[in-house]
């Protein structure tokens, strides 16, 4: 077990859950590593090849508490197992959790930290910069999302008692952030969204943007309402489009930029987010039309693949975990068996501290 680090002067911890499989520049991401490391305790959990991770440690070991992640947490999802590496190692109550693409100030950081006050788990909000093509594009879709309700970032902030009063979380999901907020939800936690709050975010370049089209509405699968309204884009634009109603399509485009111009005017978001984006929308949402009936079609192939698996869950439903903390003991005789592994997950408590 990874031993738990004291924290300095009572600062705040940043886990940083990462896996590189070639080696690249990490000039700028150590320059941000040692910029975090003055105002937090950053613990780097490294699932990276020998190689890189060797590369990783020469650069990060001096400002930063560098590791593997626990060999005992065999998930599917890595990050996950990231994820708990680090809870486990963090020395303080309040935590960041953040992918390698999150790029806080000393002002976003504390703002989200001080909403922890009154919450055991805090949703900031995210925004791409630079903001090339395709992250202008990806962001019609965070507008969508703030204008339904919650858009889903690459970083939370989470009291480490509630994580562990939880039980952590499932690591054979997809879309890990959700399961999070679900999980924590189901064991009475505080949960608040601060779409408010923007933390900075690196694009992707093209290419992983490309391959993360389909993945990304995988993750629709764990929100069956949500999926539904998806599926039904395409043959709605195809039914009006064959019959002729220009008149309905002009309609539609016009309504999807303006529910992503709701979500862009909403908590100062002009601020972050360009109006290019709220144009886009139509397209994000023709390009969702399609890549949710893929989504689909590898649900039925088992899954979609990621880091090396097939995930054929999304997320857990909200049902499933609630009835799992009601049943409590782990192998419960009314427990199905969908519901026991999750039960026993639920009920795990951290090791006592090495």
């Amino acid at each position: 077990m990874i031993p738990v680090q004291a924290p300095v002067s009572g600062r705040p911890s940043y886990v940083l859950p990462l896996r590189q499989q070639e080696e690249h520049d990490a000039s700028e991401l150590t320059a941000y590593l040692r910029r975090v490391s003055r105002m937090s305790q950053v613990i780097v959990v490294d699932g990276s090849p020998d190689a890189v991770f060797t590369r990783h440690h020469q650069a990060w070991a001096a400002f930063v508490w560098h590791v593997r992640p626990d060999p005992g947490l065999t998930y599917r999802n890595g990050k996950v197992s990231g994820v708990i590496t680090g809870m486990r190692a963090a020395g303080a109550e309040r935590v960041i959790i953040a992918d390698d693409d999150v790029r806080y100030d000393r002002l976003s950081l504390a703002q989200t930290l001080a909403l922890l006050d009154d919450a055991d788990l805090v949703i900031p909000q995210n925004y791409f910069r630079p903001l090339p093509w395709h992250a202008a594009w990806d962001t019609a879709r965070t507008l969508i999302n703030r204008a339904a309700g919650m858009d889903y970032p690459g970083t939370m902030a989470v009291r480490r008692a509630a994580f562990f009063g939880a039980g952590c979380y499932d690591g054979n999901v997809l879309f890990e952030n959700l399961e999070l907020i679900r999980t924590m939800r189901a064991a009475g936690a505080r949960v608040k969204p601060a779409p408010q709050v923007y933390v900075r975010r690196l694009p992707p370049d093209a290419r992983h943007f490309a391959g993360q089209r389909v993945r990304q509405a995988y993750d629709s699968l764990g929100q069956p309402p949500r999926l539904a309204a998806e599926l039904a884009l395409l043959p709605a634009v195809a039914l009006a489009a064959g019959t002729r109603r220009y008149a309905a399509l002009g309609w539609a485009v016009a309504i999807a930029a303006g529910v992503a111009e709701i979500g862009r005017r909403k908590h100062g978001g002009t601020a972050v987010f360009p109006p290019v984006s709220t144009m886009l929308a139509p397209a994000w949402l023709a390009e969702r039309s399609v890549c949710s009936w893929l989504a689909v079609a590898c649900r039925l192939r088992g899954g979609v693949r990621y880091g090396g698996h097939r995930l054929p869950r999304a997320a857990t439903p909200v049902a499933v975990l609630r009835r799992a903390r009601q049943l409590g003991a782990a192998g419960s005789a009314e427990a199905g068996p969908h519901v026991r592994p999750v039960a026993k997950r639920l009920d795990r408590r951290p090791p006592a501290p090495a």
